[in-house]
């Protein structure tokens, strides 16, 4: 079933990369009003962001991936 991976964009170069090769990452995005008021609305939401590999690699996200690892296993 490989030969039938999705197809997803790198969030940093817009690279198509399938899925399966593509690094996921949970990005934290927050939407706001800002009217610094008392009727002021804001938002928090996670958004999955796939990047290909030399993208992932430039913004050290295997690293951070690799030490959750690590920490996951060391409990």
């Amino acid at each position: 079933m490989r030969g039938k991976d999705p197809l997803v964009s790198c969030g940093s170069c817009g690279r198509s990369v399938p899925r399966s090769k593509a690094v996921q990452d949970n990005r934290k995005v927050s939407y706001s009003t800002e009217l610094r008021t008392g009727d002021d609305v804001s938002f928090t939401d996670f958004r999955k962001v796939y990047y290909c590999i030399s993208c992932a690699k430039h913004r050290k996200i295997f690293e951070k991936k690799k030490r959750q690892a690590m920490s996951k296993y060391n409990r």
